[in-house]
C-alpha cells in the first residue's frame, strides 16, 4: 500500500463505527442499490422445489463518513479495504430453503472519494422456486428471489434493484 493510500485509510477509519448506520439523522433512509448477476444455475431440484444459483451480489451505497479530497491524498481517488471494516447493508435471501442467509465470501469493498461504497460478494443460494413441469419439454420457470434487510424496517436502508 502505498503511503498516501495508507495515511487515507488511516484517517478513514481510525475513530469509524462500522456497526452504526452511516446516515446523519437516525430516521434518515440509507439506499443500497443492490444488482444480481447469475455466475451459473447450479441445480434445479424438482422433488423439494429448490433452486440452486452461483451469484454476484453488487452493492451499492453512499457512507458520509468515508468522503475525503483526493489532492490531500496524493490523488487516490479510490481505495480497496476488507469489506468487514465498514458498514455493510444486512441483505439476506428471505426465501431461501437451506437455512443460509449470508454472502458466501466477504469480499473487499471500494470506496471513493465521494462517499459511494461497492461491495460486490459471491453466494450460492438455495431458494424455494415453485416448479411446473406440466408441458416439459416446453416449460418456462419463473423463480422470484426474495430479499430484504435483516434488522431494518423497509425504509433503513431503502433498497433498489439495477436490472443488468
Amino acid at each position: 500500500m502505498n503511503p498516501d493510500a495508507k495515511r487515507l485509510y488511516d484517517d478513514l477509519l481510525s475513530n469509524y463505527n462500522k456497526l452504526v448506520r452511516p446516515v446523519l439523522n437516525n430516521t434518515d433512509p440509507l439506499t443500497v442499490r443492490i444488482k444480481l448477476k447469475l455466475s451459473q444455475l447450479i441445480d434445479i431440484n424438482l422433488k423439494n422445489q429448490i433452486m440452486t444459483t452461483n451469484l454476484w451480489v453488487e452493492q451499492y451505497w453512499y457512507d458520509y463518513k468515508l468522503t475525503w479530497n483526493p489532492d490531500e491524498y496524493g490523488g487516490v481517488e479510490g481505495l480497496h479495504v476488507p469489506s468487514e471494516h465498514v458498514w455493510r447493508p444486512d441483505i439476506v435471501l428471505y426465501n431461501n430453503a437451506d437455512g443460509n442467509f449470508e454472502v458466501t465470501l466477504a469480499t473487499k469493498a471500494m470506496l471513493h472519494y465521494s462517499g459511494r461504497v461497492e461491495w460486490k460478494p459471491p453466494a450460492i443460494y438455495k431458494s424455494s422456486c415453485e416448479i411446473d413441469v406440466e408441458f416439459f419439454p416446453f416449460d418456462e420457470q419463473t423463480c422470484v428471489m426474495k430479499f430484504g434487510s435483516w434488522t431494518y424496517d423497509g425504509f433503513q436502508p431503502s433498497i433498489y434493484f439495477n436490472e443488468g
